[in-house]
């Protein structure tokens, strides 16, 4: 079944009501531009009301190795997100499962991954020429659909409760990732609309 992935979490109560939605995993953003930047600090209260089956993914932006370990200690993140230019050689140095995100552009294409088998899962998304992540850009999903070959597919980008079981259904991703698509304002989550696109993407992942 696909799991679901809620990310840019800031708070203890946005991450208990992905909780209680169901969600398999949430996301907690360690890059300072973002509108969802949280410190070690705040991410370890968050961190430690988490239920052990829900793992908390640490997303990080084209930092050392060493800075993703320290974060990763004072967190208490079981995962890692590597969501800009990394190359394979910092994904290869973190004792942590690694997920590495793709934004496909003339410069970024698809062979690119086969070079980073040592990672858990890729996570796809559409490309924003300013953000990394939290744009909202989506992905070509029937594109996304051809990459299964290079290992595990998290789709992101775009999805929200109305259009995230017909992504499923294109893609059969392993996870779908959802940030602004379930916010009431940058870094606050809307609670209706967390549990309504759990629900559709969990009603979605049965049918195949």
């Amino acid at each position: 079944m696909t799991q679901v992935k809620i990310c840019g979490i800031t708070n203890p109560d946005d991450a208990q009501a992905a909780i209680e939605a169901g969600a398999d995993m949430i996301g907690l953003i360690f890059y300072p531009p973002s509108p969802r930047y949280v410190t070690p600090e705040q991410a370890r209260t968050i961190v430690e009301h988490l239920p052990p089956e829900v793992p908390a993914i640490g997303v990080f932006v084209n930092e050392t190795a060493e800075t993703i370990a320290l974060v990763a200690e004072v967190s208490g993140i079981k995962k890692v997100q590597l969501h800009g230019d990394e190359a394979p050689s910092v994904c290869a140095a973190l004792s942590l499962p690694v997920i590495k995100a793709f934004r496909f552009t003339e410069y970024v294409r698809p062979e690119m991954m086969a070079d980073y088998e040592m990672v858990d899962a890729f996570l796809v998304e559409g490309f924003h020429e300013k953000l990394y992540g939290g744009g909202g850009a989506m992905a070509d999903w029937q594109q996304v659909a051809t990459l299964h070959g290079y290992g595990r597919i998290i789709l992101a980008g775009g999805l929200t409760p109305e259009n995230v079981r017909q992504a499923i259904r294109v893609v059969q991703p392993y996870a779908v990732d959802v940030g602004s698509g379930v916010e009431a304002s940058p870094g606050q989550k809307d609670r209706q609309k967390v549990w309504a696109f759990v629900q559709q993407a969990k009603a979605a992942a049965k049918q195949f």
